[in-house]
């Protein structure tokens, strides 16, 4: 019995380092490649298995990426998590280290999402994410004073900044490095808070 059970152990495991290959494999191909463009042939090549362990897995390409981006949001999430620091300027820092790996790939999700069933709503809840962890994050910082209507507007005025398509604009339209794009973040952030800390060196 402890035989069997080591056995179906195994395979259950060799299943499970297989799909995580073949996700890799999309996520990798992704990152480079427009989503009508990406081929399960070579998906499949690149994990090292046949197209029909890729369609056995996931049943389809949308199946796949589905798969993928729902992964990847969950590792933005612990990541973006992990961002939150304990003063403005720390908190922007790490979120354009966060950017810096994830930035483009979370563009080219939702640029993306109409062209796949289902990643619509995948999207919409890693939009739904992004604006409640601003919310939560600097809203210690504001004005304790400020009235509803201000709060409301400072609180968007914050989700704005804070993504990824403000980075995006600062650090390639703008040709800004990170640290740059750092600074300049923070310069825009930092006169909408009241508990503001160190000012950015």
């Amino acid at each position: 019995m402890k035989t069997r059970t080591y056995r179906m152990s195994a395979r259950a495991d060799a299943a499970e380092s297989t799909a995580e290959r073949i996700v890799d494999a999309m996520l990798a191909r992704l990152r480079t490649t427009p989503y009508e463009r990406v081929r399960l042939e070579d998906v499949a090549s690149d994990a090292g298995v046949t197209v029909q362990t890729v369609i056995r897995r996931f049943g389809s390409k949308p199946g796949l990426m589905t798969t993928t981006v729902e992964r990847e949001l969950a590792r933005i999430a612990a990541t973006r998590e992990a961002a939150s620091r304990s003063t403005p300027t720390e908190t922007i820092r790490a979120l354009v280290a966060h950017y810096e790996e994830y930035g483009l790939l979370i563009l080219k999700t939702y640029a993306e999402a109409p062209l796949v069933p289902g990643l619509a709503d995948i999207a919409g809840r890693g939009r739904a994410y992004h604006v409640d962890w601003c919310r939560r994050t600097f809203a210690p910082h504001l004005d304790p004073e400020l009235d509803e209507a201000t709060r409301a507007r400072r609180s968007a005025q914050i989700v704005a900044l804070c993504d990824a398509t403000t980075w995006r604009v600062l650090r390639i339209d703008g040709d800004l490095d990170p640290g740059a794009t750092e600074r300049a973040l923070t310069e825009m952030l930092l006169p909408l808070l009241h508990r503001t800390g160190p000012s950015p060196s």
